[in-house]
C-alpha cells in the first residue's frame, strides 16, 4: 500500500496537537467560543480602548490640578530703546532725564499657601476619574450584552439554516420519489413538477439565512475589533445552552446595587456635592508667597555697551480677600445646589425603571423557559408526525399535501424551538447587563 507522506505529516502534527489552541485556526478559519469572542472583544474594540484612555486622560487633568500647589516659577526679560527722553522742569530750568537703553531681566516665582477653593477642586478630579472608570466598566458590559447577542443571533441562524436544508432534503427526496414514480407511469408529471417547485421554493429561505448569517459574522468581527477579511466559526448550538437553563434562573439575583447607570449616578451626584462645596470656597481669601530676583541695567548710546547689571530682589506675601462681584459667587452656588438636589430625584426615578425593566426581563426569561419546554415537546411530536406520514405517504396511505403539512409543521415547530431558545439567551444577557454582574477580571489579556 502505498502512503502519502502529506497525510502522515498531518496525522502526525495533529496528535502532537500543534493545531490546538484556544482559538483554532484550521486553513483560513478560526473556531471561536463565546467567552473567546468576549476575551478578544473586551482587549481589542476601540470603543474599550477609546474609554480606558478617557481614565487615564482624566488622570492627567488631576495631575494638572495639583501641579498647581507646587511653585509657579518663571523668567522674563526686557529691552526698550528710548526714543525721546522725558524732559522735565526745575526752578525754570529744564533737562531731560532718563537713558537711552534699558534692560532687565529676572526670575519671578508664586506658589499658593492658602486656597480652599484649590484643595477641593482636587475632590473634583477624583470623583471625574471614577465617573470614567464607571463609564469605561459601563462600555464593557454593554460590549459583553452585544458580543452575546451577536453569538446568540449567528448560533440561531445556523441552527436555522441547518433546518432549511433539512427540509430541502426533505422536499428533494420527495421529488426524486415522484421522479421514479412518474418514470414508471405511476405518477403523472404535474406531481412531478409540483414536488420540483417544492424545492425551488425553498432555496430563498436558504439563501436568506446564508446571507443572514454571513451579516451576523461580519457584525461578530466588528464587536470584537477583528480584521474582517479573517473567516470565523462560531462553536457549539443553541441547544446546548437548555441543559443549565433552570439553574441560571435558580441563581438570579435581582439586585440593582452594581447597575452601572445607578453607580454612575451616584457618582455623578458625589461630584454635584463636591461641586457645590468649591462654589462655596470661593467665598474664602487665599493667601500666596511671592518672590522675585531680577537685574536691571541702563546705558546711554550704543546698544549693549557699557551695561553695568545691578540685582534686586524682594520675598513677600499676597492677601486676596473677594468682597463683591455682582452676586455672581452666590447665583453659582444656589445653581449648584438645584443640581444636587435634582439628583435625588433623578436617582428614585433611575432606580423605578430599572426594577420595572428587570421584573420585565426576568418574566420574559421564565416565559420562554416555559416556551422552551413546550416547543422541544413540540419538535418531538412533529418528528414522530412526519415519520408516520412518510411511512403512509409510500405505501399510498397519505396524499403528498399531507406529506408536505407535516414536513412544514416540523419545520416551524423546529424554527421556534430555536428562536424561543434564543428569546431566553437575550433575555438572560440583558438582564445580566442591567444587573452589571459580568466579572470582567476574567477577560483580561492575563487571564488563561
Amino acid at each position: 500500500m502505498k502512503i502519502n507522506l502529506k497525510q502522515c505529516l498531518i496525522a502526525v502534527l495533529l496528535t502532537m496537537g500543534v493545531f490546538t489552541t484556544n482559538a483554532q485556526q484550521v486553513g483560513d478559519t478560526i473556531n471561536l467560543t463565546l467567552d473567546e469572542c468576549l476575551r478578544i472583544a473586551l482587549n481589542e474594540n476601540p470603543t474599550i480602548k477609546v474609554a480606558d484612555m478617557e481614565i487615564e486622560r482624566v488622570d492627567y487633568s488631576k495631575k494638572e490640578t495639583i501641579a498647581q500647589l507646587f511653585p509657579d516659577i518663571a523668567f522674563s526679560g526686557s529691552y526698550s530703546r528710548t526714543i525721546k527722553k522725558q524732559t522735565m522742569t526745575m526752578n525754570g530750568q529744564s533737562f531731560q532725564v532718563g537713558s537711552d537703553n534699558s534692560y532687565s531681566a529676572g526670575f519671578s516665582a508664586s506658589m499658593p499657601l492658602i486656597s480652599v477653593q484649590l484643595w477641593k477642586s482636587l475632590n473634583l478630579s477624583n470623583d471625574q476619574i471614577l465617573i470614567n472608570v464607571e463609564k469605561a466598566r459601563e462600555s464593557r458590559l454593554s460590549l459583553i450584552n452585544q458580543i452575546e447577542n451577536a453569538y446568540y443571533g449567528l448560533l440561531y441562524a445556523q441552527d436555522a439554516l441547518k433546518v432549511l436544508l433539512e427540509n430541502k432534503e426533505r422536499a428533494q427526496l420527495n421529488a426524486n420519489i415522484f421522479r421514479k414514480m412518474f418514470e414508471n407511469g405511476t405518477a403523472s408529471e404535474y406531481d412531478v413538477l409540483r414536488a420540483e417547485v417544492q424545492v425551488k421554493n425553498t432555496e430563498p429561505n436558504i439563501l436568506n439565512m446564508e446571507y443572514t448569517i454571513n451579516q451576523a459574522k461580519l457584525q461578530l468581527k466588528l464587536l470584537m475589533g477583528m480584521n474582517m477579511s479573517y473567516n470565523i466559526k462560531v462553536a457549539g448550538q443553541l441547544a446546548d445552552y437548555q441543559n443549565d437553563m433552570y439553574q441560571k434562573v435558580l441563581d438570579t439575583n435581582v439586585s440593582i446595587e452594581n447597575n452601572s447607570s445607578l453607580r454612575s449616578l451616584d457618582l455623578q451626584t458625589q461630584a454635584l456635592k463636591n461641586t457645590l462645596s468649591v462654589q462655596k470656597a470661593a467665598w474664602y481669601p487665599t493667601l500666596a508667597l511671592t518672590a522675585n530676583y531680577n537685574w536691571m541695567a541702563q546705558t546711554n548710546g550704543a546698544i549693549f555697551k557699557n551695561m553695568d547689571w545691578n540685582p534686586y530682589s524682594t520675598v513677600g506675601v499676597s492677601l486676596s480677600i473677594p468682597l463683591f462681584q455682582g452676586g455672581k459667587r452666590y447665583y453659582k452656588q444656589k445653581q449648584a445646589e438645584i443640581s444636587y438636589r435634582e439628583m435625588t430625584w433623578q436617582r428614585e426615578n433611575l432606580e423605578n425603571a430599572l426594577k420595572l425593566q428587570i421584573r420585565s426581563e426576568f418574566d420574559n426569561i421564565q416565559k420562554s423557559v416555559s416556551q422552551i419546554e413546550t416547543n422541544k415537546a413540540g419538535v418531538d411530536q412533529a418528528v414522530k408526525a412526519n415519520q408516520i406520514m412518510e411511512k403512509s405517504f409510500r405505501i399510498g396511505a397519505a396524499s403528498y399535501l399531507d406529506l408536505r403539512d407535516s414536513e412544514n409543521a416540523l419545520l416551524s415547530a423546529q424554527l421556534a424551538y430555536y428562536q424561543s431558545i434564543l428569546n431566553w439567551l437575550t433575555s438572560q444577557s440583558k438582564l445580566s447587563y442591567l444587573l452589571g454582574d459580568k466579572n470582567l477580571e476574567q477577560y483580561n489579556k492575563q487571564a488563561n
